[in-house]
C-alpha cells in the first residue's frame, strides 16, 4: 500500500512528490479598478480592504496613475487586450466569489469587462460608477456612460453611486431624502440590480440609501470629523464585495463595510500634505507579526 502524507499542498505517493489543487476556506474577490501610487484609492485601497476583511483579493489593473494626495499628475491606461488577459488569468485559475469594479476610464475597456464577466458568469458584482469628482467635474465621457448604464449596469449585484453621480443618471437634482428616494426609485425602474445612494454630499449627512427589490432602507452612518477621505469609495465598495464573498446578504454586507469605514476614517491617519488617506490596516492596532 502507498503511504500518502499531505505537506502543504502536496502529496508523497510512491517516493514520488505530486502537487494536488486545494481550495482553501478562504473567500476570494478580485478588484478591476484603476491603480493609485500613493496607495490611498484604487487597486490599493480594494487589496488591503479585501485583507482586512479575511479574503483573499486579487485584482486587474485599468490604469497605471501618478498621484499623491495633492493630485493626479499622469494616467497610462492599458490596452483592452491587456486587461481582457488579466481577467482570463484570474477567472481560469483562482476564480473570485465576488468582483468590485472601479474607475473605468474608456468604452473600449468597459466592453471587454463586460464580455468577460458575461463569458465567466461571474458573481456578486459590487459596481462603483466612478464618473463625478468630488469636486464636481465630469471623469467620464457620455458615450461611455452609456456603455456603462447598457453593458455593466445589469451584470451587478449593487451599484453604488454618491450624490452627484445620481443625479448624472437620473437627470434629477437631488436636495433632501425625499429626492434621494425618488432618484433610487427611478434607477430601480430602468435597472435590475440593486442601488446603494450614498449620502454625505450635501444630504443627510453619512446616512446612505438602499433600494433593494422593491424596498427602501436608510442606512445611518457616523460622520467622522477627518479631512482625510480619499478612496472613500473604493473602500467602501470593496468591503461591501468582501462581505458578499463571504456569504453575507445584502444589507447586512452594507452595514458591515459602513461600520469597517467609520473604523478606518476614526483612525485619524494623517499622512501627506493634500488630502490624505485613511488606515486601512487599523483594526490590526498595534501587533506586530
Amino acid at each position: 500500500m502507498e503511504t500518502v502524507e499531505k505537506l502543504s499542498g502536496f502529496v508523497l505517493q510512491g517516493g514520488r512528490m505530486k502537487r494536488v489543487q486545494r481550495r482553501e476556506n478562504m473567500k476570494t474577490a478580485l478588484t478591476i479598478a484603476g491603480s493609485d501610487s500613493s496607495g490611498g484609492a484604487g487597486i490599493q485601497a480594494d487589496l488591503k480592504t479585501m485583507t482586512a476583511h479575511g479574503v483573499y483579493g486579487m485584482s486587474a489593473v485599468t490604469a497605471l496613475t501618478a498621484q499623491n494626495t495633492t493630485g493626479v499628475q499622469a494616467v497610462l491606461e492599458v490596452t483592452p487586450e491587456f486587461l481582457g488577459q488579466q481577467l482570463d488569468s484570474v477567472f481560469t485559475d483562482i476564480r473570485p466569489d465576488a468582483v468590485k469594479i472601479g474607475m473605468i476610464s474608456s468604452r473600449a475597456l468597459m466592453e471587454v469587462i463586460a464580455d468577460k464577466l458575461q463569458e465567466y458568469r461571474a458573481e456578486h458584482i459590487v459596481l462603483d460608477p466612478v464618473m463625478v469628482s468630488t469636486s464636481g467635474a465630469r471623469l467620464m465621457a457620455e458615450d461611455a456612460v452609456h456603455i456603462l448604464q447598457e453593458r455593466l449596469f445589469p451584470l451587478a449585484q449593487v451599484i453604488t453611486p454618491n450624490i452627484p453621480e445620481t443625479e448624472v443618471l437620473t437627470g434629477m437634482r437631488i436636495q433632501n431624502a425625499a429626492d434621494m428616494e425618488d432618484a433610487v426609485r427611478q434607477l430601480a425602474d430602468q435597472y435590475p440590480c440593486a442601488i446603494l445612494c450614498k449620502g454625505g454630499h450635501r444630504i443627510n449627512d453619512a446616512n446612505d440609501l438602499l433600494f433593494e427589490a422593491g424596498t427602501a432602507i436608510w442606512i445611518e452612518g457616523r460622520r467622522i470629523d477627518n479631512p482625510n477621505t480619499h478612496g472613500t469609495g473604493c473602500t467602501l465598495s470593496s468591503a461591501i464585495a468582501s462581505n458578499l464573498a463571504k456569504g453575507m446578504c445584502l444589507e447586512e454586507a452594507v452595514r458591515s463595510a459602513k461600520q469597517y469605514l467609520s473604523g478606518a476614517l476614526a483612525a485619524q491617519l494623517n499622512l501627506g500634505s493634500g488630502a490624505g488617506p485613511m488606515n486601512h490596516a487599523f483594526a490590526l492596532g498595534s501587533k506586530q507579526l
